[in-house]
């Protein structure tokens, strides 16, 4: 027979004198927890976590994230920064987990086909579909970038705005698949994912960033599932993405890669790929391979310009960083006259003003 426990209820347990602060309480935790969700698609069990709950006609955050990293290693340093929760209590936020992924997934049995990008891509439509949402704003780092981007050109009508972390939009070359088939006969599985979400500075200093992503593959239980998703980064097709052809990102875009990054020159490619008018490039300096990881307070910045760029949060309260920068910005537009400068995300909102001629691809360096 279970043993049964005396609790003594003293004047001051508030909370249990008032039953709505009790719910309340108990409703914040499950939100902050989040709410968990396994998805079937034809390409294997989705796994997403709901923080929140959808807010009238405005789109989900909707993430997706890299190689050798599931949504809490990939974003929890950035959604819980400080900033961000002035963000995010303005959207329904939806963190997905690639199939096999998530924290305490069942190991894939030897020989198991895990699924291309392109179809992970078309696994979206099936969370979108039963969690009821008609339209998202993407995040994406690394392989998850390139998922949502694939994603966003075969369904353009449903994605607001894309953030995109060190996207890479070509396939492998010849040159890049000998070279990834002759370091997988030198490296290790975490060695050959340490090196792609890193750079080489950080690498060489060995980072406390580095040794803990490092540790959290060493001693990972799935690393064969991860080792099947980076295969299947490794064996992207091109998107084909053509500056004022009919392959590109019709939404607006934020392009977001750190400087001598692994994968900057990759970004700076795609960034000549996309309708000038509607892209924005951040190079984010001191910030090594994993900006969301190393800056989140200039990437919460940035991103908060960005949503306000598309007609969200425009009466939201700038922070001193804002302000300060801002007030920097206006100063050097004062002296430099007409000479070509940066812009910052506060000003993607007049772009109306920008003449015909001059394009409207922002690159900050921060």
């Amino acid at each position: 027979m279970t043993e049964l426990h005396e609790v003594q209820i003293g004047e001051d347990q508030s909370l249990l004198q008032d039953p709505l602060k009790a719910a309340q309480l108990a409703a914040q935790i499950l939100l902050d927890q989040g709410q968990k969700h396994s998805i079937e698609t034809p390409y294997g069990i989705v796994t997403v976590t709901i923080h929140g709950t959808p807010k009238p006609k405005r789109p989900a955050i909707f993430t997706f994230h890299d190689v050798g990293l599931n949504h809490k290693t990939c974003f929890d340093t950035l959604f819980k920064y400080d900033d961000m929760h002035e963000i995010v209590k303005n959207f329904v936020v939806c963190h997905v987990d690639a199939p096999g992924q998530e924290e305490g997934a069942a190991v894939y049995p030897l020989g198991y086909q895990y699924p291309s990008l392109d179809q992970l891509a078309e696994t979206i439509p099936c969370v979108l579909q039963y969690l009821n949402f008609s339209s998202i704003i993407g995040i994406g780092v690394g392989a998850g970038a390139y998922v949502l981007a694939r994603y966003t050109l075969n369904h353009p009508d449903t994605v607001e705005g894309l953030v995109l972390i060190n996207i890479d939009p070509n396939a492998k070359g010849w040159m890049d698949w000998a070279a990834h088939k002759l370091t997988g006969l030198t490296s290790s599985i975490p060695e050959m994912i340490i090196s792609h979400l890193f750079s080489a500075d950080e690498l060489s200093n060995n980072t406390d960033v580095v040794k803990q992503y490092k540790e959290a593959l060493t001693t990972s239980t799935i690393l064969g599932n991860n080792y099947l998703y980076w295969n299947s980064y490794n064996s992207r097709r091109d998107l084909n993405l053509e500056r004022g052809g009919q392959v590109t990102l019709k939404c607006p875009v934020m392009l977001v890669v750190g400087d001598q990054a692994p994968h900057e020159d990759a970004v700076v490619e795609c960034n000549s790929k996309l309708d000038p008018t509607q892209t924005s490039f951040l190079k984010m300096a001191d910030s090594g391979g994993q900006p969301q990881l190393t800056q989140p307070g200039k990437l919460t910045e940035a991103f908060k310009y960005f949503v306000q760029g598309m007609g969200y949060m425009a009466s939201s309260c700038m922070t001193r960083l804002s302000r300060s920068r801002t007030a920097s910005l206006s100063s050097a537009a004062s002296g430099e006259g007409n000479r070509s400068r940066s812009r910052t995300m506060s000003q993607s909102s007049e772009s109306s003003q920008i003449p015909a001629g001059q394009a409207a691809t922002m690159e900050v360096s921060c």
